[in-house]
């Protein structure tokens, strides 16, 4: 056997284990902390009838919890969980595509007076503008709403200023930062205002006709996108920072509605790619690397946008057949940094928008990500994700003070395995305990 014969050996032994270690130990998702975490502070958003967006009677916020918390459908031994993401809607506002006619007829979550907004395109992909071109009226005898054109040909900014309610914290890009938990080990939430599109929009048009040999996603996943339509969050294009129109009226199309629907439709194991690449990139501090401008290299978004084209460019047997979770993790960073040289980084729904917004140091991270082998990558996993998932059980995480073989790995990480199945029950109680000393204090905050 030769010198590279050897390390294939190490490299295929250790990414198995680590592959069956990740395999055993992702749970389905229980309700979690994180989740009644989030359930609460929608429960916030919902019912605090003393923030200036609500002063007027019979408004109030639909608030949707979306983000990881809502992706993930397993439970992996390290959180999945960074934060909690909640986007809010007003109940008195809608987007609709341009050109199209207002609806008649809208969910009973909405008021019966609603200032209906056009989404104008704008001429960086994605980004659009708003125009009032419509107020609503509902028809009770009928149950059906009456339009009212507005003359208007002018973007307006449609969204309240509510940062200065005592429960926000500080502006995040779109998002408001609140902390409203009483436990230092809660995590932080950061809240997006929207305008909610009941239509699935004409810059994404084409995302629900392109062909898809490999069958992902299916029809009835595709329907069930469509059907969601999707939000529109006030932020600018990075290139219009300093422009003061773009500043106060530019926004984005968001699809976490649509990515929550497709992740969920994901198999476990793409799920299990998805989590480890994100805790890859957070503990290598690749998303710390920006440039001249602070603009962000690596985000989250670029690792979700990533899986969601392989998951469709693939075929099943790809992810599957001799199932190997670090041989899938080096071959998405190999075809990432190719995006990187290319500085191209296509939208998975919007056609022509680029992710890549920089233009520094591409080459730089992508020479390192192209340098990720399986052997570096599958010992980096066990010393920085199997080593701390020991550490909860440190009756056993002795045992990794000696992996030097195949089999003393195998060993250690069967123990953790054992015992994580073991303690489930002990997991669910310190949850249940976790939650009721949280939720009165998330309705103390919403009374009046």
């Amino acid at each position: 056997m030769t010198d590279a014969d050897y390390v294939d050996v190490v490299a295929d032994d250790t990414s198995k284990i680590v592959t069956k270690f990740l395999l055993d130990t992702c749970r389905l998702r229980q309700r979690s902390k994180h989740h009644a975490q989030a359930a609460a502070v929608c429960f916030v958003l919902a019912t605090d009838a003393t923030a200036p967006s609500t002063k007027v009677g019979g408004i109030h916020r639909i608030p949707l919890t979306s983000g990881s918390s809502s992706e993930f459908y397993i439970q992996p031994m390290l959180s999945c969980v960074g934060d909690v993401d909640v986007m809010f809607h007003q109940s008195d506002m809608l987007a609709i595509p341009e050109g199209y006619p207002p609806p008649t007829e809208l969910p009973a979550e909405f008021h019966n007076h609603v200032k209906v907004f056009e989404i104008v395109s704008y001429k960086y992909p994605g980004y659009v503008y708003l125009v009032h071109s419509y107020t609503l009226t509902e028809d009770s005898d009928v149950d059906k709403y009456n339009a009212r054109p507005i003359e208007c040909d002018r973007p307006i900014c449609a969204f309240y200023n509510i940062s200065a309610h005592t429960v926000w914290e500080m502006i995040h890009g779109p998002a408001l930062t609140i902390k409203v938990g009483p436990d230092v080990t809660e995590l932080p939430v950061d809240a997006v205002h929207c305008v909610r599109c009941l239509s699935w929009p004409s810059q994404a048009a084409d995302w629900q006709t392109r062909p898809r040999k490999h069958g992902w996603p299916d029809s009835e996943t595709v329907g069930h996108v469509l059907s969601n339509g999707c939000d529109v969050v006030r932020v600018e294009h990075y290139f219009c920072k300093q422009d003061e129109v773009a500043c106060k009226f530019q926004c984005r199309l968001s699809f976490s509605r649509a990515e929550i629907v497709l992740i969920n439709s994901w198999m476990p194991v793409q799920q299990i790619v998805y989590h480890i690449m994100r805790v890859f990139v957070k503990a290598e501090k690749m998303t710390d690397i920006s440039d001249s401008t602070e603009r962000k290299i690596i985000s989250n978004y670029h690792i979700k946008t990533l899986i969601l084209w392989a998951c469709e460019l693939k075929p099943q047997s790809w992810w599957i057949d001799d199932l190997n979770v670090v041989r899938i993790c080096v071959q998405l960073w190999h075809i990432f940094a190719s995006h990187l040289i290319n500085r191209i980084c296509l939208h998975y729904f919007v056609d022509d928008c680029n992710l890549i917004c920089s233009t520094e140091h591409l080459e730089i991270v992508a020479c390192r990500l192209l340098s990720i082998s399986e052997l570096w990558l599958s010992t980096w996993f066990v010393n920085n994700y199997l080593h701390r998932c020991a550490q909860h059980y440190p009756i056993v995480s002795q045992l990794f003070d000696d992996i030097s073989t195949s089999l003393k790995l195998q060993n250690a990480a069967s123990e953790v395995v054992k015992f994580r199945r073991d303690i489930v029950l002990i997991d669910v109680w310190h949850m249940c305990v976790n939650v009721a000393h949280s939720v009165p204090f998330y309705v103390s905050i919403s009374s009046p």
